[in-house]
């Protein structure tokens, strides 16, 4: 009499639940500080790539700046 039930769809909905659970994890976890590397976008434009190396002294000051005009064209 009091029995409201679900009926045939309680492992649909029980399913549902734990795909919105995992999709909730896999959300946070890609928030974390280290959850993501830094691929494309803003942090890995070319010319913060060059400004990198640069300061690594993998380039001189002339290479430096013929890379830099051609990426301002």
């Amino acid at each position: 009499m009091w029995e409201y039930g679900l009926g045939p769809w309680h492992p649909f909905l029980m399913i549902g639940f734990i795909f919105l659970c995992v999709i909730i994890l896999i959300v946070v976890i890609r928030m974390l500080p280290g959850g993501r590397r830094h691929r494309g976008g803003r942090g890995n434009s070319a010319l913060d790539i060059l400004n990198e190396r640069f300061a690594r002294g993998e380039i001189d000051r002339t290479e430096y700046e013929e890379r830099r005009r051609v990426l301002d064209r």
